[in-house]
């Protein structure tokens, strides 16, 4: 059928889509639904370079004993599809990866989510990335341990910009 939509998906966001703003606004994703959700024995890095200096946008890792909280969004496929070329699949940045969720209620479901296998090691989000992430984890009602640990992270420096007080 022309135009169909396809399925309803659960596509699980833990970075920039976190937050309403970039997801529903700069995306323009119109999801059914969203819920908490956790993806356990994986941890979130920022190790996806962008630029050349030390910033990196969110990934996952599989990382026993480790949790990942974010918002399960309810998308359809064409969604899932356009979805999929905001977020570089078809050039490799990122694949899907089906994940199975833990919701607010502890009953699983499945779900997909991204990740990338091209990390780097030394990365770190910038203040406005952390800033989205932030956002949407307090929009979203993420736990309040999760919050903290976002706040704890380490920020990267921004190489287009010069450090405080240096003049040009």
């Amino acid at each position: 059928m022309a135009g169909d939509p396809g399925p309803w998906l659960w596509y699980f966001a833990y970075g920039s889509n976190l937050d309403p703003r970039t997801f529903l606004g700069r995306r323009r994703m119109r999801p059914s639904g969203a819920r908490r959700a956790r993806l356990d024995d994986h941890r979130l890095v920022f190790d996806l370079p962008v630029g050349r200096g030390e910033r990196g946008v969110a990934n996952v890792r599989p990382w026993p004993g480790h949790r990942v909280h974010g918002v399960a969004w309810r998308i359809t496929g064409t969604d899932a599809r356009f979805l999929d070329r905001t977020e570089g699949v078809h050039r490799g940045y990122y694949v899907r990866l089906p994940v199975t969720l833990i919701g607010d209620d502890h009953r699983p479901f499945e779900a997909f989510t991204y990740h990338s296998s091209r990390g780097r090691r030394g990365r770190k989000p910038s203040p406005r990335y952390m800033g989205l992430l932030l956002a949407g984890a307090r929009h979203h009602g993420l736990p309040p341990d999760w919050v903290r640990y976002l706040r704890s992270l380490e920020l990267a420096r921004d190489e287009r910009r010069p450090p405080q007080g240096e003049l040009f």
